[in-house]
């Protein structure tokens, strides 16, 4: 699968091994709480997911089932000098990869999905949101946007 250049970009950008011109490298996280889709951290970010992990109590339910669901639940890779990756079988197989893949920007992560799954997941999420929202809704009121001047 390759990965968009812009993503490349950020992966390289939150990867401290690229600068010295190595290839950037990516942690994909999988599991049950991710229905339908897969996460892609950078190894910054997933640095900073693991130090949240480690702040949690010592020997606690808390610490354990977040170690289990992201730690034991993650896959680091680096991508290829064409910007390719190849996912494991079992990957694809939790979000019934077969054909297209799509990945979309979520800030500080990416989400990779079946194309025709996410078309008619988000499809459906966002009707069903915008029927809560009036009609003059615009998604930019969502966000602090900084003030001009």
């Amino acid at each position: 699968m390759s990965i968009p250049a812009d993503f490349r970009v950020v992966l390289a950008d939150g990867d401290p091994r690229c600068p010295e011109g190595l290839l950037p490298r990516m942690v994909v996280l999988h599991g049950p709480h991710l229905r339908n889709c897969l996460h892609v951290y950078t190894i910054d970010a997933m640095a900073e997911i693991e130090a949240g992990i480690r702040r949690l109590p010592r020997g606690s339910t808390e610490r354990k089932r977040a170690s289990r669901m992201i730690l034991g639940k993650s896959w680091d890779t680096d991508v290829d000098k064409d910007g390719r990756i190849v996912l494991p079988q079992r990957l694809r197989q939790q979000i019934g990869l077969e054909g297209e893949a799509v990945m979309v920007a979520m800030g500080d992560y990416f989400e990779i999905w079946n194309a025709r799954t996410y078309e008619v997941v988000e499809a459906a999420e966002t009707e069903e949101w915008l029927e809560e929202q009036p009609d003059d809704f615009d998604p930019l009121t969502l966000i602090s946007l900084p003030e001009e001047g």
